[in-house]
C-alpha cells in the first residue's frame, strides 16, 4: 500500500534525526591523509585531485628560554614538501610527492606511487583498509631509488576515535650504501668505514590516533617503531691520535601531535613533530637525530579539488 505523504515525512524526520554531526560519508572522512606522519587510509574519489602539503621547521621548542625570542622557532629554517592524488576510480588512485630533505642534506627525493581502496570507511563501515606501492628517487628521480609496499588500515571507536596502523616495507632504504659512512669522509680516511655497514633495508609500524573533539576540530598523536634501516647520524669514534676506529649509529622513531581543523574540503594541522622527514621511507625516523620529547613546529595542509 502506498505511504501517504504524512507518514513519509515522519519516517524521514524519523532518519534525520537518526542522523549524527559526527558521522559522514565515504571520502568525506574527517581525518587528513596523514595523522601528524603517519599516512591513513583517506579515500582519493574518483575525478577529484587532492593536494598536500606539509611545512616543519628547524629549531626546537624546548627550552623555551631559546626557542621563545625566535617565536618558537617559526623563524627558523623551513623544509616544505608537497603532493598530489587524483583519482581513477573510486578504489585506485596515484600520486606523486615532493621533498627536499633526507638526513644527508639535501636529497631533492620525487616519490611516484598509487593505492587501492578496498574497504571505505563511512557511517556504516567502521574500518578502512587501503594498500599503496611507491618509488622514491633522489636528486629528482634520478638516482638511489627506495621501493615501498604499505598497508594503511583506521578503525573508528563509537562516533568520534579513529585509530590508524599503517605498516611498511622499504626496499633498498639504504641501498648504493648511501647512508654508510666512508673513508674520505673524514681525514686522514678512515679505514674503518669500509667494514662498517648499516642494513640495507627497513620496515615501519606507524600507529596512531585521531577524536574529534567538535565535528572540524580533531587531536592528533603518531609513533612510528621501526626495524632494519634506521635513518639517523652515523659517529666516528676515535681512538689514539684521533684515528678513526669504528661507529655508532644514533637514530630515534618519529612521533607527532597536533590539532586539525577542517572547513569544508579543506584541512589544516598545527603539527609538533621530531623529524622534517616526509616521504613513505623516510617520515618514520627524525632526520634530526632528536628524542621523541624534542619537537619542532609545523604543519600539514590538504585541499581537494
Amino acid at each position: 500500500e502506498p505511504m501517504d505523504s504524512t507518514k513519509a515525512k515522519t519516517v524521514a524526520d524519523d532518519k534525520d534525526d537518526d542522523e549524527s554531526p559526527y558521522d559522514f560519508d565515504t571520502g568525506d572522512e574527517p581525518y587528513d591523509f596523514r595523522v601528524v606522519n603517519v599516512p591513513t587510509p583517506k579515500n582519493v574519489p574518483k575525478g577529484t585531485w587532492n593536494m598536500v602539503f606539509t611545512h616543519r621547521f628547524t629549531q626546537q621548542i624546548h627550552p623555551l628560554s631559546s626557542s621563545a625570542d625566535d617565536l618558537l622557532g617559526l623563524d627558523s629554517f623551513g623544509v616544505a614538501s608537497f603532493g598530489i592524488s587524483y583519482g581513477i576510480t573510486d578504489k585506485l588512485y596515484v600520486s606523486a610527492y615532493r621533498s627536499p630533505v633526507c638526513r644527508k642534506g639535501l636529497c631533492k627525493t620525487i616519490e611516484i606511487g598509487f593505492g587501492y581502496n578496498w574497504i571505505a570507511q563511512n557511517k556504516k563501515s567502521p574500518i578502512a583498509v587501503t594498500t599503496y606501492a611507491s618509488v622514491e628517487g633522489n636528486d629528482n628521480f634520478t638516482e638511489e631509488y627506495t621501493y615501498n609496499l604499505q598497508t594503511m588500515i583506521s578503525a573508528r571507536l563509537g562516533k568520534r576515535v579513529f585509530l590508524f596502523f599503517s605498516p611498511a616495507i622499504h626496499l633498498y632504504s639504504n641501498g648504493q650504501r648511501r647512508f654508510n659512512p666512508r673513508p674520505s669522509d673524514y681525514f686522514p680516511p678512515a679505514a674503518a668505514a669500509n667494514t662498517y655497514e648499516l642494513p640495507i633495508h627497513g620496515a615501519s609500524f606507524g600507529f596512531g590516533g585521531s577524536v574529534m573533539i567538535t565535528p572540524n576540530v580533531l587531536a592528533l598523536f603518531d609513533f612510528v617503531p621501526r626495524a632494519g634501516f634506521k635513518m639517523g647520524q652515523t659517529r666516528a669514534i676515535l681512538g689514539p691520535n684521533f684515528v678513526v676506529t669504528g661507529f655508532t649509529n644514533e637514530s630515534h622513531p618519529s612521533m607527532g601531535i597536533g590539532i586539525q581543523r577542517n572547513v569544508g574540503h579543506h584541512s589544516f594541522a598545527l603539527a609538533f613533530s621530531n623529524t622534517q622527514t616526509t616521504t613513505t621511507s623516510r617520515y618514520n625516523s627524525s632526520n634530526l637525530v632528536l628524542s621523541p620529547n624534542q619537537l619542532i613546529i609545523g604543519f600539514n595542509l590538504s585541499r581537494r579539488f
